[in-house]
């Protein structure tokens, strides 16, 4: 079978299960071999039935006396088998599998993995796993046996029975692609073995050898793919550098002229921007900083020196909503120089002709509009938008400066490994005067005093408010997380219903990412202009929604989002000059949970919280439902600092002499690393 195959091509059965698949990242049949386990159960003792202990795991193999469907006293259907060795015989039962009394035959020999304990006053093996004894090498009993991330409708048992399949089969042509020196360098087994006993492991040492080969290999080809990209921008040159010193000046002036003083962490970053830009070779850095940390700002003072040496610029965001923020905050900056600014979304189109800054959504990329000397281009939360759209871009000028901009906060280990082509700036500091957001957890019991709070706050000083929750609609498997659409109508009938007499009842909105963009805008619309007093959303107003006079911010069921989520939806209040605040509920009562939401009282830059995140809850959740499940890495771990550290030295040493190994090179060019790509 080609493993390159999707999935719902190879037939009836598989395309019924593709959809299924894909929410596992399961979409071609090589992804089947690196959906990795989750855990092993160590079903690897083998007992013979007079041995078995109450409360042991074991395994035990035999004959099936007989099997039956049987009622309890609750009339709830069992199915009890009687399993016998040449030791004795010991009783089975499962609970609502009908099914397994024509599966499973009087005389069949089999293997059960399961735990025994008491039962109806007698030794039991209760729904234990099971399979038919032949030829082929057990599977789901008398081993270490693979626990994978499941999905409904796909079970563990399932996947192993694939995955068994595509490695029987395919073994023989798993090629070695990385060089001898670097396997005996850094004490990796081989490829094939890696993939095969990462899920069929003899024992855990080899369990731990395939996971750290395939780490190594997953962390390797994605800093070979950086290093790649890294020679192909610097080997292109920019048709003209910027000039900085000629136009001193005048850029002193910009400056002066702003409404603000620029921070020492802004000021350093213009330096470093500068500098790129009066290089032959394009620049290629990534701008990370908090909301309201004055990112916009940078990259507007670079497009005023674009515009001086005769060039333009174009900003596009993923939303039209940031597209319109940007296009107002540029304006106000620029305008008053004398630059023309244009603007494109997909229901708005720029009527100027010749203009020197465009700003814009990936409208902006239609043919009707021209750059005639496309100097820098600024691109807004780079990982909403596809590889396409940005090498589009980067197409309609001559190797124009790209500055990718990101208000995620990003572990350095992580920007270092994801982003190793680009230059990274970093603003860790945000304007002076700015007060701090007071974020307070929330237990259960406080809630309608919270609510009551709300309430006079909204009265008292006149400030909205975002609640925020997890889903649009109630989950079936979540019954007790908050869903916009239940808590906009239960806030609405039983919470903020019955003002005094003589006040106004308090107006509610809902927003979230299913609407349409136009009933979007009209929601957001109304509560800019002060009509809504309480906005209802899902985290679709995690980028881009800038009220000023939103001072409160409650999120529901906090514990479903990583801190570094947390901390950008927070970054949707304390735009305006009151004091604003954060109020986290959750009905957890895990002690480790409780622990890390209460890491946002402390913190308030997302730098910090990204680090904390990495170590409280695992680099495999960094980004709670901000990625919507994808994962960067499905093997490695960015907390593995020592094994980054070592890939990236071993990375560098073998790259300038990547031609010597063609194996190794024609690898790097099959794997699918774009989705990491910031071009």
């Amino acid at each position: 079978m080609n493993l390159q195959m999707p999935v719902e091509k190879a037939g009836r059965i598989y395309k019924m299960y593709a959809r299924r698949l894909e929410k596992l990242g399961i979409k071609t049949f090589e992804d089947f071999l690196y959906h990795i386990p989750s855990r092993y159960d160590d079903f690897s003792l083998i007992s013979k039935i007079n041995r078995v202990q109450p409360g042991e795991v074991v395994t035990i193999q035999g004959t099936v006396s007989e099997i039956n469907n049987e009622f309890t006293k609750n009339f709830k259907k069992l199915q009890r088998a009687e399993i016998a060795d040449d030791t004795g015989t010991i009783e089975v039962v499962w609970f609502n599998q009908p099914y397994l009394t024509k599966v499973i035959n009087k005389n069949d020999k089999i293997s059960l993995s399961g735990t025994v304990d008491w039962f109806s006053r007698k030794l039991v093996m209760q729904s234990p796993e099971y399979e038919i004894l032949n030829d082929s090498p057990t599977i789901h009993t008398g081993r270490l046996v693979p626990v994978y991330p499941e999905t409904r409708g796909i079970t563990s048992k399932w996947l192993r029975r694939q995955v068994y399949k595509l490695i029987k089969e395919n073994l023989q042509t798993f090629v070695e692609y990385l060089p001898d020196q670097i396997i005996n360098e850094h004490s990796l087994i081989k490829f094939d073995a890696a993939i095969k006993h990462i899920h069929f492991p003899q024992n855990k040492e080899l369990a731990e050898k395939s996971k750290k080969r395939l780490s190594f290999d997953e962390l390797f080809l994605l800093q070979l793919s950086s290093l790649e990209r890294k020679l192909n921008w610097n080997k292109t040159l920019v048709s003209n550098p910027f000039s900085v010193d000629k136009f001193k000046n005048e850029t002193e002036n910009f400056l002066n002229r702003l409404p603000f003083k620029l921070t020492s962490a802004q000021k350093r970053v213009v330096e470093e921007i500068f500098k790129d830009l009066s290089k032959s070779k394009p620049m290629n850095r990534l701008l990370e900083g908090d909301v309201g940390s004055g990112k916009t700002v940078v990259s507007a003072i670079g497009m005023y020196l674009a515009f001086l040496n005769g060039f333009q610029s174009v900003l596009m965001a993923p939303t039209e909503i940031l597209a319109q923020q940007h296009y107002k905050t540029i304006s106000k900056l620029l305008e008053p120089f004398g630059i023309k600014i244009g603007f494109a979304t997909g229901s708005t189109k720029t009527k100027l002709k010749k203009f020197d800054v465009m700003v814009g959504t990936h409208a902006v990329l239609e043919k009707g509009i021209n750059f005639e000397k496309l100097g820098l281009v600024v691109i807004d939360e780079q990982q909403r938008f596809g590889v396409e759209q940005r090498a589009i871009i980067r197409s309609r000028g001559k190797n124009p400066h790209l500055l990718t901009m990101t208000a995620t906060p990003i572990p350095r280990t992580i920007a270092l490994t994801l982003y190793g082509d680009l230059d990274l700036s970093i603003l860790d500091e945000m304007p002076i005067g700015r007060k701090q957001i007071k974020t307070w957890l929330v237990p259960p019991e406080k809630r309608l005093n919270a609510y009551a709070w709300i309430e006079k706050e909204i009265k008292t000083t006149k400030s909205q408010v975002f609640i925020v929750c997890p889903f649009i609609e109630e989950s079936e498997t979540m019954q007790t997380v908050k869903a916009a659409n239940k808590e906009f109508e239960y806030l609405q009938k039983n919470v903020f219903k019955n003002p005094p007499a003589g006040e106004a009842s308090l107006k509610l909105g809902l927003l979230h990412g299913k609407m349409k963009a136009k009933e979007k805008e009209e929601v957001l619309t109304k509560f800019r202009d002060g009509k809504i007093d309480i906005l209802v959303a899902t985290p679709v107003v995690e980028v881009g929604i800038d009220i000023p006079n939103a001072a409160i911010i409650v999120i529901e069921a906090a514990e479903r989002f990583g801190l570094a989520q947390l901390h950008q939806l927070r970054g949707r209040v304390g735009r305006g000059d009151k004091q604003s605040y954060c109020l986290l509920f959750t009905e957890s009562k895990n002690p480790q949970t409780l622990e890390r939401l209460k890491a946002m009282e402390k913190h308030n830059f997302g730098a910090e919280l990204a680090e904390l995140d990495l170590k409280l809850r695992g680099p495999g959740e960094i980004y709670g439902t901000m990625q919507h499940g994808r994962k960067f890495l499905k093997i490695a771990s960015f907390y593995d600092l020592d094994l980054i550290k070592r890939v990236r030295l071993a990375a560098e040493k073998i790259f300038p002499d990547l031609n010597r190994y063609p194996k190794l090179s024609e690898k790097l060019k099959t794997i699918n690393l774009k989705k990491v790509s910031p071009d």
